[in-house]
């Protein structure tokens, strides 16, 4: 190389080193620029970047391949650089020069040998930055995850001061599990990206989508979009295979919070009030959008409250039974009963909607169950020993227990336990709304009644599989809630008296005992007695009584039937 290359050189390699280092101005074009001149300065004829994220990756082939620079001049390799980062990913620059040059000299090998060096360090540490931004702020999918969501939200405060021109949004695909079942899981994942794609578009270039995992996203965008977005979130249909021939309509359960000047200054303050919204809206399909509200975070802390003392409570006792009587309307007598939970704390009965919904969201629900069927087994345990008339009494089970496969080992042990006949007690299962709770619905029934319980289904009419569930599932009784049953001014030709009338005599055909609930007036015990179903449980007879209550109306014996 004469002198004047050898400036040049210099000049385009310093270049070449601004550019790399400028980190918050880094001018992509300038740095192509000078890498081109460095290249035509030596006599070369192409570049070629490989990226491999692991050794093995390298041996298969399954990599990046970038050509940075390319004459298309026939050529070959004069120069090779190959690293192995400390986070085993490979990379690989190869110089080419094309076979009619004059070959480099030793000199000029030598300071392509520091311009290559320096490049694959480069990239290494750049590609380094972008596998650590990947990993952190991404998922395995490619989605950008709650931490960007975090990130992108504190940086919105950092820039503009308030993030008051905003809303927020925590979203769960409602039954989405159930495109992955009835479609695939390939198609599943083509649904969410698709509906994530619409949602980002919405958003707008203003906004983001980020997922928080499974079914799960979160999302900001500007209030003036608020409309845009909230038609996505009542339901749209999205493509959910590669040729476009099938759509499925998907549907949110959405936490909003129209984020107001004097809002949290905080990201994290954002996330949790949209989060607990969008419990709120989940667990009410009726309110598919939650707006947040103040209230919510005092509900939030009175839920944390209960799973704090709940534990305490059971040690203590503060879990008491109360019987509510089953009748037979045509000869006032007491038949069965229904043990509900009531919970005594500081002389003060806690209502049961503040603390079943919330053991119901854990697992502690199923701990209750049994120790109210516990309680029960010792009550009638000592009716038996006392000599005490005794009625067949139900206990209720949540559907957190049907993931139980020892489900019925546990029950017979309490029940053996207290020497209780099997026949004294009856499970109380609820209706399920899903394939696989169904199948664990019927086994559980199955080994149950294997057993000698008696086996009945509550609130048969609330949800959304009652006709095949007494189809497929040997109930003993079946339970039917208050929605079936015409209130005092509704006529004969009503069709919910209609419905009340077929589903009684539905039953009787299959060999069920009815019991009706929620039977509040005399004139609805005249529509059970036209309609044959002899069994009410409500408050025309009694609400539930505690243990004493309970005796005490054992032993004075029947209702009087003109009640």
């Amino acid at each position: 190389m004469d002198q004047s290359d050898i400036r040049e050189f210099h000049i385009l390699f310093e270049r070449m080193l601004r550019c790399m280092t400028d980190s918050e101005h880094f001018d992509r074009e300038k740095f192509v620029q000078a890498l081109e001149e460095l290249a035509a300065l030596f006599r070369l004829s192409k570049g070629v970047t490989e990226f491999y994220r692991t050794e093995r990756a390298e041996k298969d082939g399954e990599g990046e391949i970038m050509i940075d620079y390319d004459l298309g001049k026939k050529d070959h390799p004069v120069l090779s650089y190959r690293i192995l980062s400390k986070s085993k990913s490979v990379i690989i620059s190869t110089l080419y020069m094309a076979d009619d040059e004059k070959p480099l000299e030793e000199e000029e090998l030598e300071k392509l040998d520091l311009i290559l060096n320096v490049l694959v360090n480069f990239i290494a540490r750049n590609r380094f930055e972008a596998s650590l931004e990947r990993l952190g702020y991404y998922d395995d999918n490619g989605y950008p995850n709650i931490r960007y969501y975090m990130r992108y939200l504190e940086s919105l405060i950092a820039e503009e001061g308030t993030l008051s021109g905003y809303t927020a949004a925590c979203i769960n695909l409602r039954h989405f599990s159930a495109v992955n079942q009835e479609y695939g899981r390939k198609a599943g994942n083509l649904a969410l990206r698709n509906y994530y794609d619409e949602l980002a578009d919405a958003a707008g270039n203003d906004g983001v989508v980020c997922r928080m995992g499974g079914d799960n996203l979160v999302l900001a965008f500007r209030k003036i979009l608020t409309e845009k977005v909230m038609r996505i979130l009542s339901g749209i249909p999205v493509i959910c295979d590669p040729e476009g021939n099938k759509r499925v309509l998907v549907y949110a359960s959405a936490g909003v919070f129209n984020i107001p000047k004097d809002a949290p200054a905080g990201a994290g303050d954002i996330v949790s009030r949209i989060y607990t919204a969008m419990l709120t809206a989940k667990q009410n399909p009726e309110t598919p959008v939650v707006y947040y509200d103040e209230k919510m975070l005092s509900e939030r802390d009175k839920e944390a409250e209960v799973n704090l003392l709940f534990p305490k409570a059971i040690e203590n006792n503060e879990f008491k039974v109360f019987y509510q009587p089953k009748v037979d309307i045509e000869s006032g007598r007491i038949v069965g009963a229904e043990a509900l939970c009531r919970w005594f704390r500081g002389g003060n009965i806690v209502p049961p909607g503040d603390f079943i919904p919330v053991l119901e969201r854990t697992s502690e629900i199923c701990r209750l169950d049994f120790h109210m069927l516990e309680l029960v087994c010792r009550d009638l345990r000592r009716w038996l020993d006392e000599g005490r008339q005794t009625v067949r009494v139900s206990v209720n089970l949540s559907r957190k227990h049907l993931s139980d496969a020892d489900l019925k080992d546990h029950i017979l042990e309490i029940i053996d336990r207290n020497k209780v006949p099997h026949q004294s007690i009856e499970i109380e299962l609820t209706e399920t709304g899903t394939e696989v709770g169904f199948q664990s619905l019927k086994r559980v029934a199955e080994e149950l009644q294997e057993n000698g319980f008696c086996v009945s289904v509550d609130d048969f009419g609330m949800g959304y599989s009652s006709l095949n569930l007494i189809r497929e599932i040997p109930w003993n009784v079946l339970k039917i809630d208050r929605c079936f049953l015409p209130t005092d001014d509704e006529p004969e030709s009503s069709i919910t008296s209609r419905m009340y009338g077929h589903v009684i005599s539905m039953a009787h055909d299959l060999g069920l005992e009815c019991v009706t609930e929620g039977v509040e007036t005399s004139k609805q015990v005249e529509i059970l007695r036209k309609n044959n179903c002899r069994f009410a449980q409500g408050y025309f007879y009694d609400k539930p009584l505690s243990v004493e209550e309970f005796e005490d109306r054992l032993n004075r014996g029947n209702y009087s039937i003109s009640k």
